[in-house]
């Protein structure tokens, strides 16, 4: 199904059909509309396209459907098409909470420009509440920070593998976010049971196979009593099996069968188990090239690699490096209850040329040590200017402007100063962008 969808509705036919030529042209799917009661049963509170009307229609108006669309869905963009010279009543749309406003007669490239521009926004705002849902039913999963071609593309990798149900295997270095992606890829799955995670290189062998599999009592000395291992425990969930490549290869010939099977013998056992789990599996390791020297098994790398997921290096997506580190510090200053620190252009620029070997968490322990004013790298902050004082309480509400400067700033800068693009992606009108950019003195 087509994702670009637009209602229109205008009265007079030849520019209905116009207008509707020209955003088919572009990719959407119209339903053209005369009049504001024609329009009415098509709305709904998750429509996912882009409203375009009028304002003077015969009948109920324009604005009177804007209102009504602002009861079902205040995040459902209206573009409203207004005669050339009606100022207020393009003032008197936008303070009802038009998307933007369009003067006839109107060039093409204008209205889809705004039209695609708020298709975009919708499309981010439906995607925002889905994951906004999963992270209800799973408040234990963290957000992926980013908005770099690397991670649009992880999120929608995410979003379209984790319900499928296959096995998964995540490469990625240190600190790159291995977890946080597999407990994202489980939130996705829909799936009730519990997230196990179990770091292979942190187990010694010879309690390995036991934290697997389980035993039953009297399997060996100390067993005193029944244990389910974490595959059994991740039992209707998701087991994440991180490390993979430190796991014994005796004990990678029992996980092969059980992954072909989905059945489980705990230790002592005569009777096999049932097993219905997602394993996600994770290496910082080259598996392949470790299968052909003999060190893991070749038949086991094809059956968790079902599908694969490369995480990008922190350093091959720098620009979300303002975003992250704004993200860590208001975590670190809300922990510690310190004032957010302050750093200037020339810093950030600094920050973001660095190779960063250990990623996303070794950023976070530079945001720790920055908020600490701890380590060569946290300087003392800069100079304030008076108008933006540096909060000496470090009140919730102090910190919050401060983050949300931070924000804007960053969102500005990625954005190349766009304040629509800004806007679109931060998820708030221009109005509200514009009205806080006066706040905090933001060019």
């Amino acid at each position: 199904m087509n994702t670009l969808q637009a209602i229109l509705v205008e009265d007079e036919a030849a520019l209905r059909l116009a207008t509707a030529q020209t955003l088919e042209l572009g990719g959407f799917t119209v339903q053209a509309c005369a009049s504001a009661e024609e329009a009415l049963p098509l709305l709904r509170a998750d429509y996912p396209g882009v409203l375009v009307t009028d304002v003077r229609l015969p009948g109920r108006s324009g604005l009177d459907l804007l209102a009504h669309v602002h009861g079902l869905d205040a995040e459902l963009p209206v573009i409203v098409v207004t005669g050339h010279g009606d100022v207020a009543m393009a003032v008197q749309a936008m303070r009802s909470g038009a998307y933007d406003f369009i003067e006839k007669p109107f060039a093409s490239d204008r209205l889809m420009d705004a039209v695609n521009r708020a298709q975009e926004r919708r499309r981010l705002v439906l995607e925002n509440r889905t994951l906004r849902a999963a992270s209800a039913l799973h408040p234990d999963t963290p957000d992926l920070i980013g908005r770099s071609p690397a991670i649009e593309h992880l999120k929608t990798l995410i979003r379209n593998v984790g319900p499928a149900g296959v096995d998964i295997l995540i490469n990625g270095q240190t600190g790159s976010g291995k977890e946080v992606a597999a407990r994202l890829l489980h939130a996705a799955s829909g799936r009730k049971g519990n997230f196990v995670a179990l770091n292979c290189g942190a187990l010694p062998e010879t309690v390995f196979e036991s934290e697997i599999f389980g035993h039953e009592p009297g399997a060996f000395t100390g067993a005193q009593k029944r244990r389910i291992g974490k595959l059994e425990y991740a039992n209707g969930g998701t087991v994440f099996l991180d490390e993979i490549e430190t796991m014994p290869l005796s004990l990678q010939v029992k996980l092969l069968r059980v992954l072909q099977e989905r059945r489980l013998e705990r230790l002592g056992a005569n009777e096999a188990v049932a097993l219905d789990c997602r394993v996600i599996a994770a290496s910082k390791a080259d598996l392949l090239q470790l299968s052909a020297e003999g060190k893991f098994r070749e038949d086991l790398y094809y059956r968790i690699g079902v599908v694969t997921i490369d995480l990008p290096r922190l350093r091959d997506r720098r620009e979300d490096i303002p975003l992250l580190l704004a993200h860590f510090v208001q975590e670190a200053a809300l922990r510690y209850g310190r004032p957010l620190p302050q750093w200037t252009p020339a810093q950030m620029e600094a920050w973001q040329a660095r190779d960063w070997p250990g990623n996303v968490r070794e950023l976070r322990n530079f945001a720790e040590r920055l908020t600490l004013g701890l380590g060569q790298d946290a300087a003392p902050p800069p100079p304030v200017a008076p108008s933006q004082p540096a909060p000496e309480a470090g009140t919730l509400p102090e910190l919050v402007d401060t983050y949300e400067r931070r924000l804007i700033e960053a969102e500005l800068a990625s954005a190349d100063g766009n304040v629509s693009l800004a806007a679109d992606r931060l998820g708030v009108p221009r109005k509200t962008l514009y009205d806080k950019l006066k706040k905090f003195q933001l060019r």
